[in-house]
């Protein structure tokens, strides 16, 4: 079942942050540079290992050999991969949750309509799996050590102007709708209204959402005006 973020009298169209062009644009280029691999490039160890684990599970279902999906599959596994750690924040809870969304794509491979966005039809399988493993840790958890909740905490920032750590430690201090929204609008390069269609929200809520997590992101990473963003180049 769909968990969409219903809009509130503070979520709404008219409620956008103007934070600037150039702002705005260094901003994407920073998620993009730490979530999306670039088009051509090898895949990283950790990524060949998930297609390496995926190819296992395709061969124990001896099931019709569909190389076209297959492929497609694994195309989208860069962007299903960064959208996933922007979710939980940990690297084995990343690869867990795209290993799952990769099976439940290739299980419902026929439910697929050729011709349409084959990311956004995973983004919604990896949304959905992301609110259903929320869930069950909710039910399953009662966290009194807090050993669960410490896996979700961002770990300190190393070293450098804007780390990996660090960019995961500022994220997660947006509300998981605006992050949502801004990973699929400013890292992965979905228009509003494609974003819309796959959180299952109006265009207006996402807009709203986005401008939001780029303002609170350009005060925290100091990019007070466009001059500023040389703190991150």
């Amino acid at each position: 079942m769909d968990e969409s973020f219903p809009a509130t009298s503070s979520d709404v169209e008219e409620d956008v942050v103007d934070i600037g062009v150039q702002v705005r644009k260094h901003l994407g280029t920073v998620l993009q540079s730490y979530f999306v691999l670039p088009a051509g490039a090898e895949l990283p160890q950790r990524l060949a290992y998930l297609v390496e684990r995926f190819d296992d599970g395709i061969e124990t279902l001896k099931t019709r050999p569909d190389d076209v999906f297959r492929d497609a599959l694994i195309g989208a596994l860069p962007a299903l991969r960064g959208f996933a750690f922007s979710l939980v924040g940990d690297a084995s809870r990343a690869d867990d949750l795209v290993q799952e969304t990769l099976a439940k794509g290739w299980a419902n491979r026929n439910r697929f309509r050729p011709g349409t966005n084959m990311n956004a039809w995973l983004f919604t399988i990896l949304r959905n799996q992301f609110y259903s493993d929320k869930r069950k840790a909710r039910r399953e958890v009662e966290d009194a050590d807090g050993t669960h909740a410490g896996t979700l905490v961002a770990p300190p920032e190393q070293e450098g102007v804007v780390s990996l750590r660090g960019l995961q430690d500022r994220l997660a201090g947006i509300p998981e709708a605006q992050r949502i929204a801004l990973m699929m609008v400013g890292a992965e390069g979905y228009t509003y209204e494609e974003a819309a269609e796959v959180l299952k929200c109006k265009v207006g809520t996402v807009k709203s959402r986005v401008s939001r997590a780029r303002a609170y992101l350009s005060e925290v990473l100091g990019l007070g005006d466009a001059a500023s963003t040389d703190a991150l180049a």
